[in-house]
């Protein structure tokens, strides 16, 4: 058997703190603007468009802000 490094766990758990954060941060942007279209489609009478648009706004904002943060931390 091969020996592992100590700080081989302390990685590990770095690495899935930061990627389940991602995973939450994703579907909090998200479901906020699904959220805010929903507000405008009830509002502009659009129906289920108001949320089908937040969703679509929602995906391209996240992960550019998501980028832009890491980016910023040079995680990536």
């Amino acid at each position: 058997m091969q020996q592992q490094e100590p700080g081989g766990l302390k990685q590990a758990v770095k690495a899935f703190s930061i990627l389940g954060g991602v995973g939450i941060y994703l579907v909090v942007f998200v479901g906020i603007c699904g959220y805010i279209g929903s507000l405008l489609g009830d509002y502009f009478q659009l129906g289920k468009a108001g949320i089908i648009g937040g969703i679509v706004i929602g995906f391209p904002g996240a992960f550019y802000t998501l980028y832009r943060q890491l980016k910023h931390n040079e995680l990536i």
